[in-house]
């Protein structure tokens, strides 16, 4: 038995055959064989493989009467091998003389009955060097070890990740299981996409597969056959898609046949990658004026849904390819033959007869290709910038909202903008420019830019922060002179007039329009002139401004007097914004940039601070007022028609934050399992909910991946930093801090128990910020977790809202002999049955069902209702009501605190105290509901769980510091500490909190007692 059967399909592959027989030949190792399969070729093939055959007995050559296809040709190959090990070498393919030898040390020195080995590409036919790198790189990644199902997982199924090739040839198999494969396979012809066929048999019947791309010594000359640049028609493409077909067809009846949950999810798999590769087919090889019938030919064949995927596909990359730098398309490029194309398919889709995957395949590659084809539209439109005759530069370093008007038209400045460009905006680096200047000119580089590369009647600059009220409302101003507001959205546009309509009719006529001319003793602070102020700015040396105001009288001798006269005067116009006619900014320019290149010249700012080496700009605002000071002076600017606009600084200028979900560039049949899980906290209780993520993520499935959402609007940078740092540990995980504040500002939220803060309602906010989920995790912070959360999440909701444990604590005061809860519960909550009551610590959200019922909006202003007493869990089981899954009561056991569990749980119908006392045994989660939590008092029941997480973030000593401080505060002596305590409703300033706090402290039975007083005095229970 020879050690190595060779098995060599060969049909018409004379041109080849020779030299690949020839590697044989001249292995190293010599115990091997060839079985030559002459598929009937109508060329010398046959004959060629004789004369090896003829000369050397371990050449055996097996003639088809008829042309059968590669598939049958190897079929019949494979049925002949004796060796103990085979692999199949295409005929125009050859070896390197090492090969077989270094395939003989891998079968003896591991144990596997399928290696995976590398291949050395070879480019042919027009193929490039740079594809045949790619392509080399692509299927000679390590593959590693596998074994049993995830074989072909690791192949085929998308949500594996980065796969495997599925090339039959760059594989080494024992002969007993090629020969089990192949006798499995149909007996059907067979070609073009046969490979992934026969690789996806051989791979479900494998035991072990290992890794050996580092042996290369398969030669393949990519390029040579079916495969490479060579044009075809259109409708040789359709043959492609009909062999593609076939291969799939017969792919699917082996996995029915099987029927195993493994291969159904490999053949999805198998199906889009191949229709990608044959797709690529008609981008590459069809000539574009036959692109609509290979369209037609590819729908035909796989569906139009397929088809238009894949055109989108083109789209969305080609698109990219001009988005990335910034440039339009051609008239004559690609990209727009195919845009229609893909529309005309893709209005041929009935989502109702359509398979879901495919629908949700295109439906995803559509979004993707039009996010790309809209910000194409936006440099459009930026490339219509030059065409207005009022032109307002809004100058920005990084991503931020300018109004949508045409006049005020953002720049990106600084050399930094190379690598980031932003294509909504100019750029200050192209044309005549001093970009590289920007870290000191700051926005006089966009300043430079205009008056080098624009002829507009009107210029005028404002900031990304600062802008011009053109309205004709005057609006109060802080000490600085400036109007301050929150961010940019309509109202502030409606506000400050930041629309064309209104600038044009303030701008129109005028001559020069300014910021205010302010009087500096009116601004905080100890001066009065500018030479003042100049010398009283912590940053600037006073010494800059005298070296300036030389070089002025040097190279400007005539401004001498102004630049005396702005500096001992008591006013001055700050910003760098104006508005000017054309001719006058010229003027403007020609005095200001020679003053500031010879002063950089002439200083050296090797050691200034960042903000001293702004100087420049510094300088500039008041080289303006010395140049407006020399106009007015010398009457050039006698005729001038000028105005003065207040400054409007906007605080937060940046867009509102969105949410990007977990692979948002993984179409969803290759996205792992994602569980999206929502947190809410406050910066105080930072280091508690990292135990809380913490003990999530150390108890997940690590198959599945965890999109962990904080909603905040205080936690600190420095938080943060320490948090991912920590949790980032958890390589199947993801920390996105979400800032909500512009969610909430103007909404009056208060709760009613001192240890809950306002960020209990943030829950309201999880439908709209995780708008691409449809169903959402949401966690307490004041919690451990001990199972897998994956499970809880995978909870079937159907048409519910919402899936929780019913409240034991609730449930037991609802049976006391008064009936206050009863009453409350049925008079203000209008629950039906009381006791459907559910806890709202531990919530699967329905999100998409929960936008139907209610906008965030409208939750909120429910929240306002100061009727309940616990907030947004009582809002949720009144809004709620019968359409909530039970959860096991495990997935939410809370603590007992002032012996409520012995005293006053008893209480509760017996099927759910029962239930909470089983779920104690093995909790899932434990949840710290009351008062009294571990980090306040230390060991209470059920901290063990905390304490056992807690001890190993990098906030245990805060956590144990913030413990010892409550604790002497307790005992009398000292002031509580702000580590994992939320902001209080009522505040530690308050008469009230100075009288009670002694008396009853927090989590004390005392406390517990006043509270229920006070509740009652406001007609609460």
């Amino acid at each position: 038995m020879p050690r190595i059967s060779a098995i060599v399909p060969a049909y018409n592959v004379a041109a080849y055959l020779e030299r690949c027989l020839e590697s044989l030949k001249a292995q190293q190792l010599e115990d091997w064989e060839a079985i030559v399969v002459d598929d009937c070729s109508t060329d010398a093939s046959g004959a060629i493989a004789d004369s090896f055959a003829k000369a050397d007995s371990r050449f055996r050559v097996i003639h088809h009467s008829e042309n059968r296809g590669l598939h049958l040709a190897r079929k019949t190959g494979v049925e002949a091998a004796t060796g103990e090990w085979s692999f199949l070498l295409d005929g125009d393919d050859e070896l390197a003389p090492e090969f077989l030898s270094e395939l003989d040390h891998a079968t003896n020195a591991t144990d596997a009955d399928v290696f995976h080995v590398g291949i050395t590409v070879v480019g042919e036919n027009g193929v490039t060097d740079d594809a045949a790198r790619s392509f080399a790189a692509f299927v000679n990644r390590p593959s590693g070890v596998a074994e049993g199902a995830d074989i072909l997982l690791d192949i085929f199924d998308e949500s594996h990740g980065q796969l495997v090739d599925w090339r039959a040839t760059q594989r080494l198999y024992r002969t007993d299981l090629l020969k089990r494969a192949f006798s499995a396979m149909t007996s059907e012809r067979l070609e073009r996409a046969e490979d992934g066929y026969e690789v996806f048999v051989v791979s479900d019947m494998a035991r072990r597969s290992v890794g050996l791309e580092q042996c290369k010594g398969y030669i393949y000359h990519y390029g040579v056959g079916v495969t490479g640049a060579s044009g075809i028609s259109a409708a040789r493409f359709g043959d492609f898609c009909r062999q593609f077909g076939a291969c799939i067809d017969a792919t699917a009846d082996y996995a029915v046949r099987e029927s195993r949950p493994e291969l159904a999810t490999s053949l999805i798999g198998m199906r889009h990658k191949m229709l990608e590769l044959l797709a690529n087919d008609l981008l590459d090889r069809v000539s574009m004026s036959e692109w609509d019938q290979a369209a037609a030919h590819l729908a035909d064949e796989f569906g139009p849904a397929a088809a238009a995927r894949e055109l989108w596909r083109f789209v969305r990359d080609r698109a990219y390819h001009f988005v990335s730098a910034c440039e339009l398309p051609p008239a004559d490029d690609s990209l727009n033959q195919l845009v229609p194309i893909a529309e005309r398919v893709d209005a041929t889709v009935d989502p109702k007869a359509t398979d879901p995957a495919d629908f949700s395949r295109v439906r995803f590659m559509r979004s993707r290709a039009k996010t790309h084809l809209a910000q194409l539209e936006q440099i459009k439109h930026v490339a219509g910038f030059d065409s207005l005759d009022i032109r307002i530069l809004v100058t920005t370093h990084k991503d931020v909202v300018v109004p949508k008007s045409d006049m005020l038209q953002p720049i990106q400045v600084g050399p930094g903008n190379r690598n980031n460009r932003f294509c909504w905006a100019l750029h200050d680096d192209e044309g005549e420019n001093i970009s590289d200047k920007n870290p000191m000119y700051c926005e006089l580089t966009t300043q430079y830019w205009a008056w080098k590369n624009t002829t507009s009647p009107y210029i005028g600059f404002c900031h990304y922060r600062r802008y011009f009220n053109f309205s004709s409302n005057v609006y109060e101003e802080n000490p600085y002179g400036e109007v301050m507001d929150d961010f940019i959205d309509d109202d502030a546009i409606r506000r400050y007039g930041l629309d064309d309509a209104t600038i044009r009719s303030c701008v129109e006529g005028y001559d020069l329009i300014t910021t205010g001319f302010k009087r500096l003793k009116d601004f905080p602070g100890d001066f009065s002139t500018p030479r003042e102020h100049y010398a009283a700015a912590p940053a600037l040396h006073a010494e800059d401004l005298a070296r300036c105001v030389a070089i002025v009288r040097r190279l400007f001798p005539d401004y001498a007097q102004d630049f005396e006269a702005f500096l001992s005067g008591d006013r001055s116009c700050f910003c760098n914004m104006y508005i000017m006619r054309r001719e006058i900014f010229s003027s403007y320019c020609d005095f200001l940039f020679p003053v500031l290149e010879e002063f950089v010249r002439e200083t050296d700012m090797s050691t200034y601070s960042r903000e001293a080496v702004r100087t420049p700009g510094h300088l500039a605002e008041r080289l303006f007022n010395v140049w407006y000071l020399h106009a007015m002076r010398t009457g050039d600017g006698a005729g001038w028609k000028t105005k003065q606009l207040q400054c409007v600084h906007f605080e937060n200028p940046e867009p509102a934050p969105t949410f990007t979900p977990l692979f948002l560039d993984r179409e969803p049949a290759e996205a792992p399992k994602v569980v999206p899980v929502v947190f809410a906290s406050d910066d105080a209780y930072a280091p508690v909910l990292t135990v809380a993520i913490d003990s999530m993520l150390k108890n997940g499935d690590p198959r599945r991946f965890y999109d962990v959402v904080v909603l905040t609007s205080n936690i600190s940078g420095d938080h943060q930093a320490t948090m991912r740092a920590h949790l980032g540990r958890h390589a199947n995980a993801r920390i996105t801090f979400f800032d909500v504040w512009r969610m909430v500002k103007g909404y009056d939220l208060d709760t009613n128990n001192e240890h809950i803060s306002i960020e209990t309602y943030y829950r309201f906010l999880v439908q709209d910020v995780l708008s691409a989920y449809n169903k959402v995790l949401y966690l307490d912070s004041d919690l451990v977790v001990e199972g897998d959360v994956a499970e809880l999440f995978d909870t079937e909701l159907g048409d519910n809202l919402v899936a929780a444990t019913r409240d034991v604590d609730y449930l037991a005061n609802l049976n006391l002999p008064d009936g206050d809860r009863l009453r409350y519960t049925r008079g203000v909550l209008k629950l039906k049955d009381p006791y459907d009551y559910f806890q709202a610590g531990v919530l699967v959200l329905n999100t998409k069902a929960m936008r139907a019922l209610h906008t965030v909006p409208e939750w909120l202003k429910v929240s306002q209702r100061t009727d309940f007493i616990y907030n947004d869990q009582d809002i949720l089981n009144s809004e709620c009501e019968g359409r909530v899954t039970y959860l096991d009561a495990s997935w939410n056991v809370t603590n007992d605190i002032f012996h409520r569990a012995t005293k006053l749980y008893p209480n509760a119908p017996a099927a759910v105290y029962d239930a909470y006392l089983a779920s104690r045994r093995n909790p899932k989660i434990v949840h710290f509901a009351g008062a009294a939590k571990p980090w306040t008092h230390g060991w209470i029941d059920l901290s063990e769980h905390f304490w056992s997480h807690a001890r190993e973030t990098p906030f245990y000593e805060a956590i144990l510091v913030g413990l010892s401080k409550r604790q002497a505060q307790a005992n009398g002596g000292g002031t509580p500490g702000n580590i994992a305590g939320h902001e209080r409703a009522v505040s530690e300033k308050s008469p009230l909190r100075q009288v009670i706090d002694p008396i009853a402290p927090i989590g004390s039975a005392r406390r517990e007692v006043l509270k229920s007083i006070g509740r009652g005095i406001r007609g609460r229970k």
